[in-house]
């Protein structure tokens, strides 16, 4: 059974952290939410908390195969966080998966990590992300997985479930959705 580590930073954005998660735990995935922060409640960007299941100073980092990161305006505290920038680093040099979505790829630049790869992400980041694929709702290069933002939060997770598990458990979950 995969393992996931989402990463809670307060003004997260819902849609984009609840919509993967969901579809991930719908497909056996074990998903763990980590807040940054002590806060046993994260709150996102429209007031909705979510209950962290461990403070990420609590967290074996490398016992995750994906590390999920959602977007939204709490994306600034990711990047101003080094241990997420460090966990990014270990993950990619280890082969893990890394998904991020919305803002959340400059956390993926911040680490060194994005130039090189095919990538997209919120237009709200062009002017730090130029070479973002605008066209493309989800990508996938080498073990990173990327999206544009709350509009694609149900394509971006079915994509990790199709990574992490098969592409006919990401359609099987995608059908009992209505997708």
């Amino acid at each position: 059974m995969p393992r996931v580590l989402t990463l809670l930073a307060e003004g997260f954005e819902e849609i984009e952290t609840v919509a993967p998660v969901d579809l991930l735990r719908r497909a056996g995935a074990e998903v763990t939410l980590a807040s940054l922060a002590d806060a046993a409640v994260v709150t996102g960007r429209c007031g909705i908390g979510l209950k962290a299941d461990f403070p990420l100073e609590a967290i074996t980092p490398d016992l995750f195969d994906c590390l999920l990161l959602p977007g939204g305006p709490g994306v600034r505290h990711l990047r101003a966080d080094p241990r997420v920038r460090d966990l990014v680093r270990r993950h990619y040099d280890g082969g893990k998966w890394l998904a991020a979505i919305c803002a959340a790829p400059t956390v993926l630049l911040d680490a060194g990590i994005l130039p090189a790869l095919r990538h997209t992400a919120h237009p709200s980041v062009a002017s730090e992300l130029p070479n973002r694929l605008v066209g493309e709702k989800v990508v996938v290069d080498r073990n990173i997985i990327t999206s544009r933002g709350a509009g694609t939060a149900v394509e971006f997770g079915l994509k990790i479930v199709e990574m992490l598990f098969s592409t006919e458990k990401s359609a099987e979950i995608g059908r009992s959705i209505c997708v």
